[in-house]
Formats: structure tokens, C-alpha cells, sequence
């Protein structure tokens, strides 16, 4: 099959026009189109888009525009969440494991579980040193100390994917204890919300859509709470409510901007795009 041939500004908006968006200012359309790519904001219109790639009655622009608005500030605030988050496990994971099989014990096979790949993890480990060859933190440790790096200065090189892979590795009575003197909950759960952030996590890096987006992976909900994943956004914010431990903040700060955010957008977006159920405030404000 021939690929479609690139497409003017002007003809992307007779296009929208004739499949059905409803467009009052193309000025202002096409000021927008020139500036976020056709296809980036296309997928905007997916809760709407019906068989015949037209779309139903009644979809105007501005309210796309603010639907794809609402998504760029929300992705901003999670990713400062996350952010705070990672640094966190970035602290508590080095402190706790070289406290316990010392300053290089991450080299060593044997301070791992079973399931653990330790060539992969040498091999992500010297990615993450060619990587950053020429940081005055490297070459110091190469000239000074041959080499070898404490756990707590390599860590600050993993990315988030990697510092989930070192705490799916802990040996089990480590998971435990981390799982349980951070978050009193299961190592179980503490792995999932480790996979869904690191997801999370990437889309917000490289300014993915999460409006009406279907993550793959769900995170698990603890029993004591009454409610049933729907794969939407809603999901991955109440997994990162689990993951924050300063709960006075989360409530007085994180949740207040969550609700402004929602409110200020209420009339262009549907909370169902998003996974947000009728008490979602309730669900995400949190027990001190």
C-alpha cells in the first residue's frame, strides 16, 4: 500500500472539516496545527471518530484544543509527581542495600533473587556509565577509584525502568521490608506500581497522550479500596497516590491542583475519557 502524501495546513483543516469537526476560526486552527503535528492532535478525536472515519455531530475545535490543553498541564503535574517519587526509591533503595551488602553488593550475584539476570543488569549498568562518560562524577571515579562506583552515585544513573528491575530483584525478605516500611503494603503491589510508573513515567517524558489513552499495564488495588481499574488515566493517579508518602501534601497540594485542573476544564472534557469515577476525589484523598 502507497503511503498518503504529505498535506498542507490548509488542506489538514478541509479534511477535518469534511469528516466532520467543526471549525468557527481556522486562523486559529491552523495556528495550532502548525505548532502540535496533525497527528498528534488526530488522536484527540478518537473518542468521537466513528467507522467511516467521520466524526459524530456536534465536535468543535476549541473543545478538542481544550481537551489536548487539559493533557498537556495534567501530563506537566503527574511528571512532577513522579519526579519526587523517583527520587525517593532513588534514596531509599541505595541506602538500604548498601547498608546491608555494602557499597559495591549490586555487583554481586548473589544479593539478588533467583529470577535475577545479572548480565543483563552489569550490561544496563555499563550503558549507564558510557552514557555519562564525560560527567565530572564518572571521570572522577574512573581516575580516582578505578572504576567502581557506590551504589548511591551508579543509582543516579538508572532510569526509572531500571531502579523497578533492582527492586523486582531484591532478594524477598528485602522486598518485604522496603514494600512494607515505605508504603505498609505488599511487595506485590509495590512491583506493579513500579511497572505502571515507569509507563507513566515515559509517556509524560516524551509528551504522550494520556487522554483517553488505554495503559497496558493496570496497577493492583489494594482490597480495602472500592474500586475497579478501567485501564484510564484515573488508574495511574491513584497509583501514584500509593507511591507518595508525604500524605499531608498529596492532600493539601496534589489533589487540590488535580480538582482546579478538572474544574477548570470540566465543560470540554468527560471524566469517563479519563476513568475518573463519580467519587474520585474521595478515592484519592488520603489517610494520614
Amino acid at each position: 500500500m502507497q503511503l498518503k502524501k504529505a498535506t498542507t495546513f490548509d488542506e489538514q483543516i478541509q479534511i477535518l472539516k469534511q469528516r466532520g469537526l467543526i471549525i468557527d476560526d481556522e486562523a486559529t486552527c491552523k495556528s495550532f496545527l502548525s505548532s502540535i503535528n496533525y497527528y498528534r492532535f488526530t488522536a484527540y478525536l478518537l473518542p468521537f471518530k466513528k467507522s467511516d472515519n467521520t466524526y459524530v455531530n456536534e465536535v468543535y475545535f476549541e473543545d478538542v484544543y481544550k481537551m489536548y490543553d487539559f493533557d498537556r498541564r495534567m501530563r506537566t503535574l503527574l511528571f512532577g509527581i513522579v519526579e519526587e517519587i523517583e527520587l525517593l526509591l532513588r534514596t531509599r533503595l541505595a541506602y538500604y542495600h548498601a547498608h546491608k551488602y555494602g557499597p559495591v553488593g549490586y555487583l554481586e550475584i548473589t544479593n539478588f533473587n533467583s529470577k535475577h539476570n545479572h548480565e543483563r543488569f552489569q550490561k544496563l549498568i555499563e550503558d549507564a556509565i558510557s552514557n555519562n562518560k564525560s560527567t565530572l562524577v564518572v571521570k572522577h571515579h574512573n581516575s580516582r577509584y578505578d572504576g567502581k562506583f557506590p551504589l548511591w552515585v551508579i543509582i543516579e544513573f538508572f532510569s526509572m525502568g531500571m531502579l523497578s528491575y533492582f527492586y523486582s530483584d531484591f532478594p524477598l525478605v528485602d522486598k518485604k521490608h522496603i514494600a512494607r516500611d515505605l508504603y505498609n503494603t505488599s511487595y506485590k503491589n509495590v512491583d506493579s506500581w513500579l511497572r505502571c510508573i515507569t509507563d507513566l513515567r515515559n509517556k509524560c517524558a516524551h509528551y504522550s497522550r494520556l487522554y483517553y489513552w488505554k495503559f497496558p499495564a493496570q496497577p493492583v488495588i489494594p482490597k480495602s479500596f472500592d474500586f475497579v481499574p478501567s485501564g484510564r488515566l484515573f488508574d495511574q493517579i491513584l497509583m501514584l497516590k500509593f507511591l507518595y508518602i508525604d500524605k499531608s501534601k498529596w492532600n493539601k497540594s496534589i489533589v487540590i491542583e488535580i480538582q482546579a485542573l478538572i474544574e477548570e476544564y470540566f465543560e470540554h472534557i468527560k471524566l469517563s475519557h479519563i476513568g475518573f469515577p463519580d467519587n474520585w476525589k474521595d478515592l484519592l484523598v488520603s489517610p494520614y
